[in-house]
């Protein structure tokens, strides 16, 4: 099994581009800011030379040959994050939940608990005790198929892609204890 250390994104959407670099730096290099498609990696890379990057735009940057990224320069926390890749990242996020339905689908599927007094659903916003018994309820007659089909098995229950959203923004931050989608941002020397 791999290591949690071993995992890389393999594709990436543009958070904030900026083509002459950020506005306190002395270089005047262009970066990009990023977010992985997998893991929700927050990451800062260096654009090959000439190209440019469109907000939400999707780019490769596993280890193979890629188009548009020279380098990737670093992992990021989101403090570090620019204002504009801030204000881009809930709706990416959210984006990279529906375009993967299936994926997140499954979380509801097969989730079990943490430990004797919690369930790693309820990690989620908004499912208690007696959201979390609807769902395990619902879901050993019959795996969900769709975010649809979670929202008319389990009555009162919201959006499950803005429960999945407003988690996986939590987890970004960093304030969590438990982390389900993201891997926990640790700052040290090196590179990603």
């Amino acid at each position: 099994m791999q290591q949690p250390e071993e995992r890389r994104e393999e594709y990436a959407y543009v958070l904030d581009f900026m083509s002459t670099g950020k506005s306190f730096s002395t270089k005047s290099e262009p970066v990009a800011q990023l977010v992985g498609e997998e893991w929700f990696t927050l990451l800062e890379v260096t654009p090959k030379p000439g190209v440019t990057m469109a907000l939400g735009e999707r780019v490769y940057i596993g280890k193979a040959e890629r188009e548009k990224v020279s380098l990737i320069k670093s992992r990021v926390a989101y403090d570090d994050l620019t204002q504009t890749a801030k204000n881009e990242l809930q709706k990416t996020v959210m984006k990279i939940i529906k375009d993967n339905e299936k994926r997140f689908v499954d979380v509801f599927n097969n989730a079990g608990p943490l430990n004797i007094r919690q369930h790693s659903l309820e990690l989620l916003p908004g499912v208690g005790k007696k959201h979390l018994e609807a769902i395990l309820k619902a879901r050993q007659e019959k795996s969900f198929e769709s975010f649809e089909d979670i929202n008319k098995r389990v009555s009162l229950l919201q959006e499950p892609t803005k429960l999945i959203t407003e988690r996986i923004m939590r987890e970004l931050q960093g304030t969590e204890r438990f982390y389900m989608f993201t891997k926990p941002y640790v700052k040290r020397e090196g590179r990603y």
